[in-house]
């Protein structure tokens, strides 16, 4: 009688297996030992897919940025950049507030990791051929990650105890709500996202209209360094002017 056969051991099993430990107990909980007893089998076998722990970690992450939608982005997908720069972001933090502890990775930047990559690649695209400047469209990049992995690295609304006692009106007389700021946690975090992201959006489009009035028709936009050059292909429709 033939013996059962284990499943092959693959780069998509450690990195899968690796997911489910960072998501259930912290970056911290993963070694290639602790790995090796999840996925049954000796240490030494991770090192024929991974070189280090820290590539597995990596490798997860890039995994979580692969969620992230970029369809927005599309050349034939007549979003104009801003509607395609709100529903990208929603669409980041999603995949982030799925797996919080590893928002402490991908705050550091895509590094190697082709769908962090892909991500900035799209972002830069989209914003140069809507007419920001290279220089401004590599700012904006920079500016819409700041916002959303700080949105997801903590909540505010946890911040609070859920004890009234903790907050005396003598002392603090502002925050006699405070103690049911934790119940309403999703509530509260989701509002001020899309707050801040309004804010951002309504500030670049200022920003957009300047820039449109200073190039004006048919005079391309400012040149400027940034991280590529634009891509061929359809504009994003610039987002039109409020009365």
């Amino acid at each position: 009688m033939a013996r059962p056969r284990k499943p092959l051991l693959s780069r998509e099993r450690i990195v899968e297996a690796a997911g489910a430990l960072v998501d259930a107990e912290g970056l911290a909980a993963v070694s290639t030992r602790r790995l090796a007893a999840e996925l049954g089998v000796s240490g030494p076998s991770l090192y024929n897919h991974f070189r280090t722990k820290d590539e597995i970690l990596e490798a997860v992450a890039d995994a979580v940025s692969a969620q992230v939608d970029l369809s927005m982005f599309g050349a034939s997908d007549g979003r104009d950049w801003r509607t395609a720069l709100h529903d990208w972001a929603v669409s980041y933090r999603a995949a982030l507030a799925d797996h919080p502890h590893l928002v402490p990775v991908l705050a550091v930047g895509p590094g190697r990791r082709p769908a962090g990559l892909r991500i900035a690649d799209a972002v830069f695209g989209a914003m140069v051929r809507a007419g920001w400047p290279p220089a401004q469209a590599t700012h904006i990049g920079a500016l819409m990650r700041y916002f959303i992995t700080g949105s997801a690295l903590g909540s505010f609304a946890r911040g609070f105890v859920d004890d009234a006692t903790a907050y005396d009106p003598a002392e603090y007389p502002h925050l006699g709500q405070a103690h049911l700021l934790a119940e309403r946690q999703r509530q509260v975090d989701q509002g001020a996202f899309e707050t801040g992201l309004r804010a951002l959006l309504d500030g670049l489009s200022l920003q957009h209209e300047r820039y449109a009035s200073a190039t004006g028709p048919g005079r391309g936009t400012r040149p400027g360094p940034g991280p590529g050059s634009a891509p061929p292909g359809a504009t994003l429709r610039p987002v039109p002017k409020r009365p």
